[in-house]
């Protein structure tokens, strides 16, 4: 069952009650409350400075392997937070993550790499813009990707897709449009992916590819690379729909709080992004144990 992800923008005190989410709100000067199952719950975003939320349900949310994003006063995607057990047999995932050989991991990584940039390639095409210099970059990346084919389709793949418009770049900490719906998508990408890798019982701060002291999400970062391309689709048609708005406005947060549900293909299959993520981590899992050679990621 694909779950749900929920936005809190508004004052709300969210607690547990009869094992559910309790959700209690001020509306025209009445008091609402409103009821959800727990166990329905992916993702929650908690989205304004006066959101009260019990002890007891965080509990409740983590037994559940939900996701919870705080936000900054931008509004922008601030922290996650996820239960540190997410499978029965996590200590031996553990061990065979920690053990995975640097040939391995850079054969993992030159898969990764592969899919990323034919998704780029495919997002193109579906806009009608041009792809063909990404062709042969992705049916020639080597093991680790030593040949950087990754920055260097990222050059050309952002100067075509938002060629439209005037001055755009993709750099890191740009928040112009439509950069900071880049980054909002991004974050909710990122979140998912993470909920999946603890479930699937490995370490998400042990990456194959991204290596970063600060960073406790370097294996989520690796797995949602080949995801990115989904994330850019919905934000070119944003712009088409809303033009370039310098606002993150709540039908822009709308529009990209969908990702988790929206359709992928994975193997022939079709299914919501969000499971398509779990069985990314699991296949991952698979690879580390040595029952398979191939990660599983969706194609555009």
């Amino acid at each position: 069952m694909i779950k749900r992800t929920l936005y809190f923008g508004n004052a709300a005190q969210l607690r547990l009650k009869h094992r559910q989410l309790s959700i209690e709100r001020r509306v025209d000067d009445q008091l609402q409350t409103s009821l959800v199952p727990v166990e329905d719950i992916g993702i929650m975003v908690l989205d304004h400075p006066q959101i009260t939320i019990s002890s007891g349900l965080l509990q409740a949310l983590q037994a559940n392997n939900t996701v919870l994003i705080s936000c900054d006063e931008r509004h922008m995607p601030q922290a996650l937070l996820f239960p540190l057990e997410g499978h029965s047999t996590q200590q031996e995932r553990y061990d065979e993550q920690l053990n995975a050989s640097e040939p391995l991991k850079k054969q993992l990584w030159a898969q990764t790499v592969t899919q990323k940039i034919k998704n780029q390639a495919r997002v193109l095409d579906h806009f009608r813009l041009d792809s063909t210099y990404l062709v042969p970059l992705y049916k020639n990346v080597k093991s680790g990707d030593s040949d950087n084919c990754e920055a260097t389709a990222a050059a050309h793949y952002w100067s075509k897709l938002f060629a439209h418009i005037p001055g755009f770049k993709r750099l890191p900490g740009q928040t112009t449009p439509p950069n900071h719906w880049l980054n909002y998508g991004y974050a909710v990408l990122r979140a998912t992916m993470a909920r999946s890798i603890v479930a699937a019982g490995l370490l998400p701060t042990l990456g194959i590819f991204h290596r970063n002291r600060y960073n406790a999400f370097c294996l989520a970062d690796d797995l949602m690379e080949p995801y990115r391309p989904y994330v850019d689709q919905m934000v070119f048609n944003m712009v088409r729909q809303f033009g370039l708005c310098e606002g993150m406005e709540k039908e822009h947060k709308t529009e990209l709080l969908k990702l988790p549900a929206i359709d992928v293909c994975l193997e022939g299959e079709t299914s919501p992004l969000m499971l398509a993520t779990q069985r990314t981590a699991v296949s991952l899992n698979r690879c580390f144990e040595g029952t398979q050679r191939k990660l599983l990621y969706p194609e555009f």
